[in-house]
């Protein structure tokens, strides 16, 4: 084996569809063989994935939207291997580092998304449960999409964009041939400065975060405040990571919806409503409160009549984009009966590159996970007809939705796990009440296997990319597919103590010991139809009804009605903050003199956001430990704005009159705006680094550059599962 490959660039042919007859040689072609698997790549990998997942965690539960982790880890891979071993690592190290690192978010994902309901809806989760169910969903997403792989990497070679593959082959490759050093520390300072903010501002309290137009805006503030018309911004820095990330346009969408839902629906309802003696009608939904709506605040007029809408609206939209995937769905049967017929030793005689796993291994697997599964079911029901229901559930569904969660990874870089997961717990209740199991035990068997089928999506998902990023470059499908499992386990691990971790400290609903809560949407809106499907509770049908109207009218509109109904579902202090992240992207994307110099301060304000937004939810893993109330809530000896009082055995939050009233709100803006204005100078400092390693030390362009079609940018990616 070679340590070393050289300056490498990808073909001219890597994006583009094949001439008849030609074939497409990557970086380390066949007949070459460089080191692929070392201690570094294990020690890498996991120590990446294990923070990676726990980041992945804590946003995912504040903003709905988990990011994946590949593109970070691609470039601290690189960083890493070039700074601290006298052997840089081999460009297949560094795929197989990114390759087990990424495993983070695929898990993450398919947790985070349904089992935060077993919390909401008080449960009693299992943190065993947690993780025996994403790792046996992990496992099976892995295998189910073994088989497809060739289709959709080679035979679909110039035909699928994958834009997130695209984005992290050209970081592995440029730091291939540049060393992309400098760019590995922009990614760490980003990542200290998101990390610092964000811990002074929550657990410190120097400043606060929460910003409130009836605290700015003064008496004009005050007056519309008692109208219920409110602005209010939470200034963090992982919400302004995730708006420079997912860029202005989406950033606007998911704001649009909330301020529907605060500026007009909530506003709408308390002036229909403040001269009548009507109550909620669906006591759930508040408590059990009986209220008149002219009592009721304006968090409590959200949760119980606008809400509900965008819950709708969600559930449709997730419905239409299978809808829009049907073709890719029936398309799927054939393709996956196809793979695993196919002939079962032909991987014998084919060269390293093309060289998969033995199918007929793959089909063991298959069968073991599936009666793992099963043993696991019957484990929490105690019924054999009912874990054997619940098996079938899982394999068929994952089975079918393997291919539209690659396809559609593939073509525009977002996997509507979400929508195909609440088909799955939909179907699931119904199969699983005929059968005679129904109430909280129903609800916990249900979950499991959403999050069993969601992981499995996710992962399949997740997984083409890693594939795809290892033809382009020439890794061993079979290496890749291999280490793969390891990756999902130490993700499973992780994600059940940061779950566990995250409930306790932050909470899901607003109580006095947890006043921030995590929003976790999409665990909220699980939770919501699985108490509906399983107790026969009445809830707000018609407002759901409306919701799923408004979906329809913006899918009409060419609107993107997903995000459009999440921002209708979250608060508005999240997406606000969300959309000044997306603005300042957009004035970061604008900046610079030459279309050259922009395109690179494009992608470095995406690194910047990367790492801002790794830092931030890192140090909000370590504020949760720092609240936890066993360990007598260690945060209170840090707080400048607030003292812990001992309240019922524990330790309450009493914040200071100057933190919650103007001074403590204005310098929470000016801090938010110099955050701002840090990652512009980041962008500009980080993009002249980038031009000047391209350009090389002659200033000549350092040699031939990669000849390559052009691509989209990495800035217009959007990897976010949904």
């Amino acid at each position: 084996m070679e340590h070393a490959a050289g300056k490498k660039v990808l073909p001219d042919n890597a994006y583009r569809v094949l001439n008849p007859g030609e074939a497409y040689v990557p970086i380390v072609p066949a007949e070459k063989s460089i080191i692929e698997v070392s201690p570094r790549v294990f020690i890498y990998g996991i120590v990446l994935n294990i923070v990676f997942t726990f980041a992945a965690a804590y946003l995912g539960l504040l903003t709905g939207n988990v990011i994946e982790a590949a593109i970070p880890i691609a470039i601290l891979a690189v960083f890493l291997g070039k700074t601290l071993h006298s052997r840089p690592n081999t460009i297949s190290e560094n795929v197989m580092i990114q390759s087990i690192g990424a495993g983070s978010g695929v898990v993450v994902a398919g947790v985070v998304f349904t089992l935060p309901a077993l919390y909401i809806n008080k449960l009693n989760p299992n943190m065993f449960h947690i993780i025996v169910s994403s790792t046996l969903g992990g496992f099976l997403g892995i295998v189910l999409l073994i088989p497809l792989r060739r289709y959709f990497v080679a035979e679909m070679h110039g035909h699928l964009p994958f834009p997130e593959a695209t984005a992290t082959t050209e970081i592995i490759v440029q730091g291939e041939a540049t060393g992309a050093s400098k760019s590995g520390l922009i990614l760490i300072l980003a990542t200290g400065i998101g990390a610092l903010f964000d811990f002074l501002a929550t657990t410190v309290k120097l400043w606060n975060y929460t910003l409130s137009s009836s605290t700015l805006l003064g008496k004009t503030g005050i007056a519309a405040a008692k109208r219920h018309i409110t602005l209010k911004i939470d200034a963090l820095a992982a919400l302004f990571g995730l708006g420079v990330i997912i860029g202005l346009r989406y950033a606007a969408v998911i704001a649009a919806g909330s301020l529907l839902s605060f500026l007009v629906l909530i506003p709408l309802v308390y002036y229909i409503g403040q001269h009548t003696d009507v109550i909620i009608p669906h006591a759930p939904l508040s408590g059990g409160a009986k209220m008149l709506i002219r009592d009721m605040d304006t968090f409590t007029i959200f949760k119980a009549y606008v809400q509900p809408i965008g819950i709708g609206a969600i559930a449709t939209a997730g419905l239409i984009s299978i809808l829009k995937m049907s073709r890719i769905i029936v398309g799927s049967f054939s393709l996956g009966f196809k793979a695993l017929a196919g002939k079962k030793d032909a991987h014998l005689d084919l060269p390293r590159t093309d060289r998969d796993v033995d199918p007929k291994m793959v089909l063991l697997a298959e069968g073991v996970l599936i009666l793992a599964l099963g043993l696991f079911y019957f484990f929490l029901v105690k019924n054999v007809t009912q874990a054997l229901v619940a098996m079938a559930v899982t394999f068929v569904f994952a089975f079918l939705f393997t291919a539209v969660a690659a396809r559609a990874i593939a073509i525009v870089g977002t996997n509507p796990v979400s929508g195909m997961t609440l088909i799955t717990l939909i179907v699931s209740s119904v199969i699983l009440i005929a059968a005679g199991l129904k109430g909280d035990q129903g609800q916990y068997l249900a979950l499991v296997i959403g999050a069993a089928v969601c992981t499995a999506l996710s992962t399949a998902g997740g997984f083409i990319t890693d594939l795809k990023i290892g033809y382009w470059v020439g890794v061993t499908p079979r290496t890749q597919q291999t280490f793969k499992f390891i990756g999902i386990v130490v993700a499973a691990l992780a994600v059940g103590i940061a779950m566990w971790l995250l409930a306790a400290s932050y909470g899901f609903e607003k109580t006095a010991t947890t006043p921030n809560p995590l929003a976790a949407p999409q665990g909220k809106l699980m939770a919501t139809i699985m108490k509906s499907l399983m107790s026969g509770e009445s809830l707000p049908y018609l407002l759901y009804g409306l919701g799923a109207a408004m979906a329809i009218i913006l899918e009409m509109s060419k609107v993107p009605a997903l995000a459009f109904g999440l921002g209708m579902y979250l608060p508005l202090e999240i997406n606000l903050g969300v959309l000044l992240g997306g603005f300042a992207a957009w004035v970061i994307g604008r900046s610079g003199k030459t279309v050259r110099e922009r395109a690179a301060r494009s992608g470095q304000g995406i690194l910047i956001a990367s790492g801002m937004m790794a830092g931030a939810a890192l140090i909000g893993i370590l504020s949760a430990v720092l609240s936890l109330q066993n360990l007598g809530v260690p945060a209170r000896y840090l707080s400048v704005g607030a003292k812990y009082l001992p309240v019922g055995g524990q330790w309450v939050p009493d914040e200071a009159k100057w933190l919650t009233g103007g001074r403590g709100q204005v310098a929470g803006l000016v801090m938010f705006i110099l955050l701002g204005v840090a990652a512009y100078l980041l962008a500009k400092k980080g993009a002249q680094w980038q031009m000047e390693e391209e350009d090389g030390p002659s200033g000549d362009g350092g040699g031939e550059p990669p000849a390559v079609e052009e691509k989209p940018a990495p800035a217009e990616d959007k990897s976010v599962d949904e």
